[in-house]
């Protein structure tokens, strides 16, 4: 599926504009880190972007959200690596533990995500491109800054082979080129 077409089947899921932004986020950080893997990028966007597709119908219930996005994602004949990744990004609901390089990325990339808005959010300017990976890495430490951030999922970066330090940078730059596209 190209990522145009992917981008209209989202959207024919989700309807709030944070989440879209969410999604399209997720999907620059896990082209990113494709890149900087050697992995496909268009694959590995792919389920950045797809990753929340059964967010709004499962009404984020952890229990079933990414559980539901099976059956819609095989409908529209997504790779079945993507579907897997997607299926085992919410670790409640998922029914086996990630193992594989993709799986590992897309958790700690989607989570990321949101502290890097959140991040950005406390700054004057409240812009990505302001924001440096010191300042990330410090609110990673404070529990109660976007609490809802599971640091544990962010840290799956190292099963990755990726440092902290190193993923923040990758995640940062990422968001930056598409800065412009994101309504934080």
């Amino acid at each position: 599926m190209k990522r145009e077409e992917a981008l209209e089947l989202l959207k024919q899921y989700i309807k709030n504009p944070k989440m879209i932004a969410h999604c399209i986020a997720s999907e620059a950080i896990m082209k990113k880190l494709a890149k900087h893997f050697n992995e496909d990028e268009e694959k590995w966007g792919l389920a950045g972007l797809l990753h929340d597709i059964d967010v709004e119908i499962t009404n984020g219930e952890p229990t079933i959200h990414g559980q539901q996005a099976i059956d819609i994602l095989k409908e529209h004949n997504i790779d079945e690596e993507v579907i897997e990744a997607i299926s085992l990004h919410n670790e409640v609901s998922a029914k086996q533990p990630r193992s594989k390089l993709l799986h590992h990325a897309l958790a700690a990339a989607e989570t990321i995500s949101g502290l890097i808005f959140a991040t950005a959010l406390v700054y004057p300017s409240k812009k990505i491109s302001d924001v440096k990976p010191s300042s990330v890495i410090k609110r990673m430490k404070e529990k109660r800054f976007a609490a809802s951030v599971k640091r544990e999922n962010i840290m799956e970066c190292e099963k990755t082979g990726l440092q902290l330090q190193t993923f923040v940078e990758l995640s940062l730059d990422a968001l930056k080129e598409i800065e412009s596209e994101l309504e934080i």
